[in-house]
């Protein structure tokens, strides 16, 4: 796991030795990235830089060191990420007469690479962010994985095109743009996060999972798809959930044993929920490896899990590691808002900061549970919308993704961003219109297009973003087995029936993990891994909000009129959302430690007369 950047300069308007500097100090920007090695390289042309930062996982050696070169000199990578599958792969290349000179998996997707070109991501297990430059028609390609474990930002601007794993190590370049439009504020606030293409910072795009994107030498740029999350409209053919459940089983012991290989301490999260048990169960009892597992809790709360992880953890036998504690969430919301590359509104950034800050102590790697919500239908809000659907049949005013796209998955309805920005920016009213629509469009059954969604935009808009920040910001990786490419085909061919039923989802991995755990236990109400509602202390958290927009030094004021944010605060007052509040909380204590400038004013609450549609990815 790693942190890399890189720099096409088109016209050679900066010197190599400038550009190796550049190139370094945005590798610098991420050294919680990679604190156990780095390296800068520029080709002989000055045409292209490439950093990287680099936490050791698999061959520890030197052997390891990036960028790596091919042994023809012909091709230069940076990758960041793990390629699962690299025995298997290696196996195939030098059987076709491939020699290796490290035992690292850089080497084998660089000659995989070398091999098949990009037709290689079709077929390989892996979470990537990497860079390729070929030197011989001195192209770029960048590429992120399916689901978007790995984060990857592009840039361009003079003179220059750009990309890193982080925007922090964006803004070091010369003529970085910090502006902030009322779109990006807009789509934080409904999102929780900055959706689709766009980030905070107007001038940079974020590169869409599954996707690759070519850069010409001379500054043309093609992006296209290698991978989309699409669910089969009818399923598989006719089986028993026992005969399905069996198949399963046997795909995710394949995914865990690959992400179980580590040259450093693994270990996992256990949260005592379907998927993190499952995935522990797999390595503990079909591959009877003795796991090591982690586990926060909070004082005096009921709300907490880390009993549900102790009881959990004695029926699988794992050796079980929790923490219970009473932290500052305000100081530490604080903390954790200055630290992200970009605003992510998740409540449950900070426990995920305090759990893997705590198996930091111990292991370098953590395997996760995420995904199974997404690929097999395990969110409540799915289950309610199916329920109304049933009920509202027939009913031409009702539609599933009106519904959908309302309080059951945005942070602020319609009508509270404009009552904080005034008319809805077209470019977020155009987004949001056109994920209704996408599933209002009965083209599949309700329950594909709910996990459709959720895989294209919610997972990695804010639930793998959340891991991987949070995670990187103390040097740990995790691996999410659920989210292996042989898993998410399997699930794409499920029928609905075999996800959900009667209120209940997630049915096929739940008769899976059932033969390790009593179903009872299985069947328990899904919980959150947020924070407890009783730790949010609904004065203390308002007040402090109230103080830090409204005071002089208020940096949220620079987009919104100071009016409006108290008579939004005074609104809150009467009818008192937590989860509204933290997201102005997070977004003021972001813009407090981080590069941004406000847009002119002329531009500021002006929406366009013509809205376009913006693409779902």
């Amino acid at each position: 796991m790693c942190g890399i950047a890189g720099i096409i300069n088109f016209g050679n308007k900066v010197s190599p030795k400038q550009l190796a500097q550049l190139a370094g100090a945005m590798a610098d920007r991420m050294i919680h990235r990679g604190p156990d090695d780095g390296g800068v390289w520029v080709d002989k042309t000055g045409h292209c830089a490439f950093s990287h930062r680099r936490l050791s996982i698999i061959d520890t050696s030197s052997g390891g060191h990036q960028p790596m070169h091919s042994a023809d000199g012909r091709l230069s990578i940076c990758f960041n990420g793990e390629l699962y599958s690299f025995q298997e792969v290696r196996a195939e290349l030098e059987a076709k007469g491939h020699v290796f000179r490290t035992q690292s998996d850089t080497e084998v997707l660089l000659q995989g690479l070398q091999a098949e070109g990009l037709n290689l991501l079709s077929r390989i297990d892996a979470m990537y962010a990497f860079a390729l430059y070929d030197h011989k028609d001195r192209s770029l390609v960048i590429a992120r994985d399916p689901f978007g474990e790995k984060p990857l930002y592009y840039w361009t601007g003079n003179g220059l095109f750009a990309f890193a794993s982080e925007l922090q190590a964006l803004t070091v370049l010369p003529g970085f743009d910090a502006t902030i439009d009322h779109e990006s504020i807009a789509g934080y606030l409904s999102f929780q996060y900055v959706p689709g293409t766009r980030s905070i910072y107007g001038s940079v795009r974020r590169l869409p999972p599954g996707c690759y994107l070519r850069v010409s030498p001379t500054g043309s740029i093609v992006v296209g798809r290698h991978f989309a999350f699409e669910t089969e409209p009818t399923g598989l053919a006719p089986r028993s959930i026992d005969d399905l459940a069996e198949e399963l089983e046997e795909i995710l012991v394949r995914s865990v044993r690959r992400k179980l290989i580590s040259d450093v301490p693994l270990g996992a999260f256990l949260s005592g929920g379907v998927d993190s048990t499952l995935v522990a169960a797999i390595a503990t009892k079909r591959l009877n490896r003795n796991l090591m597992t982690f586990s926060i809790g909070f004082e005096n709360t009921a709300e907490s899990e880390h009993e549900d992880a102790r009881e959990m953890a004695r029926m699988l036998g794992t050796d079980h590691r929790d923490k219970i504690i009473a932290p500052d969430m305000l100081a530490l919301g604080e903390q954790v808002g200055a630290m992200m590359d970009e605003p992510n509104g998740d409540s449950s950034c900070l426990p995920t900061y305090l759990l893997t800050q705590f198996a930091r102590e111990h292991v370098t790697v953590a395997l996760s549970g995420d995904g199974g919500d997404e690929l097999f239908g395990g969110y409540g809000r799915y289950f309610s919308t199916l329920r109304e659907a049933q009920e509202k049949a027939g009913d031409p005013a009702w539609q599933p993704g009106d519904v959908y796209f309302s309080n059951r998955i945005l942070v602020y309805e319609d009508r509270d961003v404009e009552r904080l920005l005034g008319p809805m920016p077209t470019g977020n009213a155009a987004l949001l219109r056109h994920l209704r629509d996408t599933v209002n469009l009965a083209d599949k059954p309700l329950l594909h297009r709910l996990r459709e969604m959720d895989a294209a935009h919610y997972m990695p808009g804010a639930v793998l973003p959340k891991v991987d920040r949070m995670s990187m910001r103390n040097s740990l990786e995790v691996r999410a087995p659920l989210l292996g490419m042989e898993v998410a085909r399997f699930a794409a061919r499920l029928h609905p029936d075999e996800c959900y039923a009667s209120g209940q989802g997630k049915l096929i991995l739940k008769r899976v993990a059932e033969q390790f755990v009593p179903r009872a236990w299985l069947d328990r109400p899904k919980r959150g891994f947020g924070l407890p509602m009783s730790l949010w202390g609904r004065d203390e958290l308002l007040a402090r909000t109230r103080k830090l927009c409204l005071s002089a030094d208020g940096q949220l004021q620079n987009w919104l009129p100071v009016e409006r944010i108290a008579a939004f605060m005074d609104h809150q007052t009467q009818s008192y959302s937590a989860y509204q509040i933290w997201l102005l909380f997070i977004l003021e204590s972001w813009l407090r430690t981080h590069p941004a400038r406000s847009p002119p004013p002329a531009k500021a609450l002006s929406p366009s007369r013509n809205p376009v549609p913006v693409p779902a990815n």
